[in-house]
């Protein structure tokens, strides 16, 4: 059991230093190219690679049920699209806010202000859930404040439109782990996955539709920013992932993705050269603190 653990946390930073050098490639590919057009085409290459799994998965789910009881057609329609839709539309906002963001900020900045969905989760909580943040979840925010404040504040105390806009990504992630932990109990992890990827491909093409037109032809930099995002960030990284998490914890799965933001800053250093200065790695040190910080009961606990 420890070796499948070891090679299941393995697996989890694997996954998480993939997402960590996305935030490089995602700012190079926009430069030039619509927003919503490049998210369209990165989550329609994802709903494309997700897809045969999932026919083949409601082709066993309905061979599973006898012909008389099989439920009603409106309980299939609701148990299987109405949640992943919900959890799409907050996935969406996230990615949008995050890419947009990517235009007029820095990728290891983004990454982690984008880390600071952890630290939310407990405020999501307790203001519509009403359920009280534990002390070391109000730790764990106070800590990812401070350190969100060094990070992106300026000499004149301002705050630039791309932090902005990563930080409503960073709500939006909130509002998405929220949903999860809402949905996915009671629905079928690879259902859930692709219609929530499913919606946002068809919500970004939607929105390209409306407001990029005309989109041009996508370059070979884009080609390969959506189909590294698409078929590795997303695709491969659910499959790897719903995986793994059979054989490790929640709180393993918690710790090692507070990873992400580090990863994100260290492909930013070595692949174009971005330095942060003292007053911005003290930021994000404590960020990343807080993200600790705030599954360290549940850590206790296991």
């Amino acid at each position: 059991m420890r070796r499948q653990q070891l090679t299941a946390d393995a697996s989890l930073l694997l996954v998480t230093a993939i997402w960590g050098a996305t935030f490089v490639m995602v700012q190079d590919a926009v430069t030039g190219f619509p927003v919503f057009a490049f998210l369209a085409l990165r989550f329609a290459l994802a709903a494309l690679a997700l897809l045969p799994f999932f026919l083949r998965s409601r082709a066993a789910r309905s061979n599973s049920f006898g012909r008389s009881a099989r439920p009603r057609a409106t309980e299939v329609a609701t148990t299987s699209w109405l949640p992943g839709v919900l959890v799409g539309l907050a996935l969406f906002a996230g990615y949008a806010f995050q890419t947009f963001g990517l235009r007029e900020t820095t990728p290891a900045k983004a990454g982690f202000i984008t880390g600071l969905s952890v630290a939310l989760v407990p405020l999501g909580q307790a203001i519509f859930l009403r359920r009280p943040p534990r002390r070391n979840s109000i730790l764990g925010v106070a800590l990812a404040t401070v350190g969100l404040a060094l990070l992106t504040l300026q000499a004149d105390l301002g705050v630039s439109r791309g932090d902005l806009l990563v930080f409503g990504c960073a709500v939006a992630f909130a509002a998405h782990i929220l949903l999860m932990g809402r949905y996915a109990p009671d629905w079928p992890p690879l259902r859930l996955a692709f219609v929530q990827i499913a919606t946002v491909a068809v919500l970004s093409g939607a929105a390209s539709l409306l407001l990029e037109r005309p989109v041009p032809w996508p370059a070979g930099s884009v080609w390969f920013a959506a189909a590294f995002t698409g078929l590795l960030a997303t695709a491969l990284a659910f499959v790897v992932q719903s995986r793994a998490q059979q054989a490790t914890s929640p709180t393993h799965t918690a710790l090692i993705f507070a990873a992400e933001p580090v990863f994100a800053g260290l492909f930013s250093f070595l692949l174009i050269g971005e330095v942060l200065g003292p007053r911005q790695i003290a930021g994000s040190t404590l960020i990343v603190a807080g993200m600790l910080v705030s599954e360290f009961r549940t850590m206790k606990d296991e």
